[in-house]
């Protein structure tokens, strides 16, 4: 691989004039590429010398900006958690379920409970792989500017839905979507704010998704006790406040300059470099591109990055780690959090404390997803997430044995209680710190398709663990209620010492 490399940086004016890749991706192993590698190990050093105040001064906009995507998760965390509570809504069950003599109310069949759950994972398992190819062709805005716009047209389906089927097509349509905000949100973030940001950046996103979560746990617990569709129409109508005000402000966003690279658009990336605060960094924002340039010059292997390309070299090692961190999210009782107030009605509580402890356990995890970022400062990824995980294995263990020692309303405040702090330590861990192992472990030419496959294995592993939740809750089925707390313990425990070793490699 030859690199010719210049005297003197161009200025932005230079490089519209005479752009120094000739407007062509920079994909081609054999091209020369033409940076100023002074300028390029510059701009490296800056960056990583800054302290995270100089990083925020120097960025604003950029921190900014990655807050406007971060935005979009809150989208798919509301209507996640919206299908968890309207199965616990006495009005949805009544209208959608089917009698229970063991309960002696409406209940949700544990066969539509699971479909209901699954419709929108098995949407955004088309949505990732659907974003990593558009992202790579009309960039970060345009791709999610699109999904938000067909949200706004899936959500017309769910709110005139009258019967299990139409609600379960909607969330499948609506999970498309999703699958775009998910894959595209860290990667975006990544991409646009400097190293020493990055975490906290990453780790929005997992306050943004508790954010969605107290959101729709606030409106849910007002119209529950509606006795008539409204205690769930409204919920869902409310999804319109999202799209539209997002999809404004990412049309005014810059493209990731990270892209803008990559397709060999050279005064554009300079431009973005510029909106996103760099210059007060660096006042020669060609010296940032061309940090960029040799960062892909040194990763490129092929002509255009493929879904192949991921499982070879050091890269099949890197995928590997992003979709063991997403997957294992749910092997750690994850899903007790996604069906808090159901999982609190099985532990004997009344609707309306039901409800506000879910409420209280989303605000929570708000808390915790604070706390976590001053964790990673101090402490490494892997450690976060790895005892993370063996910290949520022993409360599973607990949760278990309070729901194994009979039936009593001590024994019912207890279930409840270690529920409530699996959900919340979840949100300190591995959660937060699993967003920001994946925007660092990608190769920065493979991003959006690394993020995409990662989070396709989540929904892989989530679908499943949807069906077994529901089956180990619902009173006509397994009903085991606090000792589902077992089950969850067996399935976390290879995770720990897997991702440890996958990790260290």
């Amino acid at each position: 691989m030859s690199n010719v490399v210049s005297e003197k940086p161009a200025s932005t004016l230079e490089l519209e004039e005479q752009p120094t890749s000739k407007g062509e991706p920079i994909y081609d192993a054999g091209e020369t590429v033409d940076f100023d590698r002074a300028g390029a190990l510059n701009a490296e050093d800056i960056e990583h010398n800054m302290t995270v105040l100089e990083a925020v001064k120097a960025y604003p906009a950029a921190s900014w900006w990655a807050f406007v995507m971060s935005c979009t998760i809150i989208m798919e965390s509301y209507c996640v958690f919206l299908m968890g509570q309207f199965i616990a809504t006495a009005q949805f069950a009544k209208d959608f379920g089917v009698w229970s003599d063991v309960k002696g109310d409406f209940i949700i069949d544990a066969s539509w409970q699971s479909a209901f759950q699954c419709s929108g994972p098995i949407g955004a398992f088309i949505g990732v792989f659907i974003a990593g190819p558009i992202t790579s062709w009309i960039g970060y805005r345009w791709a999610t500017i699109g999904g938000l716009m067909f949200l706004n047209a899936f959500i017309f389906i769910f709110y005139f839905g009258n019967s299990q089927g139409m609600f379960f097509a909607a969330q499948i349509l609506e999970g498309i979507p999703w699958g775009v905000f998910i894959a595209n949100a860290p990667a975006y973030c990544a991409e646009i704010v400097p190293m020493r940001l990055r975490a906290p950046a990453t780790q929005m996103l997992q306050m943004f998704w508790a954010i969605g979560a107290i959101i729709v746990g606030g409106i849910t617990y007002h119209y529950q006790s509606k006795p008539n569709s409204s205690a769930y129409r409204v919920p869902i109508a409310l999804q319109w406040m999202f799209p539209t005000p997002l999809a404004i402000l990412l049309f005014f966003a810059p493209e990731s300059p990270w892209w803008l690279v990559r397709k060999g658009r050279m005064a554009e990336a300079e431009k973005a470099v510029k909106r996103l605060g760099r210059a007060s960094a660096n006042d020669n924002p060609a010296d940032a591109v061309a940090m960029m340039r040799r960062t892909i010059d040194l990763e490129k292997t092929e002509k255009q990055p493929s879904l192949i390309e991921l499982w070879r070299g050091t890269d099949r090692y890197r995928t590997l780690i992003v979709c063991g961190v997403y997957a294992s999210q749910n092997l750690t009782g994850n899903l007790i959090a996604n069906q808090a107030v159901y999982f609190f009605k099985q532990a004997g509580m009344a609707d309306n404390t039901a409800f506000a402890l879910g409420l209280i356990t989303s605000a929570l995890q708000w808390i915790m997803v604070m706390l976590s970022w001053v964790l990673t400062t101090y402490l490494g990824r892997r450690t976060i997430y790895v005892y993370g995980q063996f910290i949520s294995c022993a409360f599973l263990v607990a949760l278990g044995i309070a729901a194994s020692v009979g039936r009593s309303n001590a024994a019912s405040n207890a279930q409840a209680s270690l529920g409530l702090i699996v959900s919340v330590l979840f949100c300190l861990g591995p959660a937060p710190a699993s967003w920001v192992i994946i925007g660092e472990t990608s190769s920065v030419r493979l991003r959006p398709l690394t993020t995409g496959i990662g989070r396709g294995a989540y929904y892989l592993v989530n679908i499943p663990c949807i069906f077994l939740a529901s089956y180990m809750l619902n009173d006509d089925k397994w009903n085991l209620g606090g000792k589902s707390g077992y089950v969850w313990l067996a399935l976390p425990s290879s995770a720990p010492s897997w991702l440890g070793s996958g990790f260290q490699r």
